[in-house]
């Protein structure tokens, strides 16, 4: 069987790698989506087991001892996040590429691992500005939470340059657009 490709998404939080994604794994592009691990409470609509595994934290500590993560981090005080390495294998099982949808210290240490077997994207967003002005219209968090945001986004701006591609964000259909025609040329189908 054919291994297949990993494609690593990554960004600044409210950049809109996440909404990419979801745009991705609609485009019959054979991509399973590596759903990560979090100490978080969900947020909205989010579901157990499809956006995230939402776990405690002594769940998550337990499971970093019995190094069942691929990669975490501690994202935010007290908050991890987390690739579960079975993820990873049950997606490899079916025979399908893999999308990551992760951090941005999560996707250079994922990139690390797989090398030239993995395309590590960077979603960037126009400006900081943009970006807290979208972290306020998405209604996810309060004011505090923005601050912080915004925040650890000016710092992880400067982990662009350890990924392969960069996208900025500044008009979606563009991003999209972008997105997977290098995704297809990366994984080898053609576009449709």
């Amino acid at each position: 069987m054919k291994e297949g490709k990993l494609v690593i998404f990554s960004a600044p939080s409210g950049a809109g790698k996440t909404t990419i994604v979801k745009h991705l794994l609609s485009r019959g592009l054979n991509f399973g989506f590596s759903i990560s691990a979090t100490t978080r409470k969900p947020r909205g609509e989010e579901i157990d087991g499809k956006d995230y595994y939402f776990l405690t934290n002594e769940e998550f500590k337990k499971r970093i001892d019995k190094n069942e993560f691929l990669e975490w981090e501690e994202v935010y005080p007290g908050c991890l996040y987390g690739t579960l390495r079975s993820e990873v294998d049950r997606i490899c099982k079916k025979g399908q590429n893999i999308l990551f949808d992760v951090d941005v210290e999560g996707g250079s240490n994922i990139k690390k691992h797989y090398g030239n077997r993995a395309l590590a994207v960077f979603v960037q967003p126009p400006s900081i500005e943009e970006l807290e002005n979208r972290l306020i219209t998405r209604s996810t968090d309060n004011k505090e939470m923005i601050i912080k945001r915004v925040e650890k986004a000016r710092y992880e701006l400067g982990y662009s340059a350890l990924f392969d591609l960069i996208i900025v964000n500044d008009q979606l259909e563009d991003a999209f657009r972008e997105a997977e025609e290098k995704i297809r040329a990366f994984i080898g189908e053609g576009a449709n």
